[in-house]
């Protein structure tokens, strides 16, 4: 299973890109070992359209141009519904065990997350009731996936 996070700005320069990059290396590096041979993050430039129900529109057109065919989508939403990283990987476990070929993470921009045109997603996912800055939101998920695979692994790095 190749996981993938698609993001709306670009985080390189930023602290919370260089702790993103810290977390998706350290997923891809224990990924590999457990049946998950890529983890990958793709962005898209924050829309210039002035009015912000456009902006949400064209960003969510490009993130769905990116998304893999037959991929599982889960979206990074403030109204989803949060999950304990036990649960989370638990839930990657059985998509990878599965046979999931892409599961595919999508986070919106500074106004949000739009309807992604002709795409079903699994299900959405909040990281609790707050509003997080869309960069904190990819440095978080970047945490929880390399959470979830030392959980998968038994590595001793979550110790709840």
């Amino acid at each position: 299973m190749r996981l993938l996070v698609l993001a709306v700005g670009h985080a390189r320069g930023t602290t919370e890109g260089t702790l993103s990059e810290d977390f998706i290396t350290r997923a891809a590096n224990m990924g590999r070992r457990m049946g998950i041979p890529d983890v990958a993050v793709e962005e898209v430039s924050v829309s210039k359209a002035r009015e912000t129900p456009k902006r949400i529109q064209d960003e969510a057109e490009r993130l769905a141009a990116r998304v893999p065919d037959g991929a599982h989508v889960i979206l990074l939403d403030a109204r989803g519904k949060g999950m304990t990283s036990e649960d989370f990987a638990e839930m990657l476990g059985a998509l990878r065990d599965a046979g999931t070929r892409h599961l595919a993470f999508v986070i919106g921009g500074p106004d949000g997350l739009g309807a992604l045109p002709n795409i079903r997603a699994g299900r959405s996912l909040a990281f609790g009731p707050q509003t997080w800055p869309h960069l904190l939101v990819r440095a978080m998920l970047a945490e929880q996936l390399y959470r979830a695979l030392t959980i998968l692994a038994g590595h001793p790095y979550h110790r709840a």
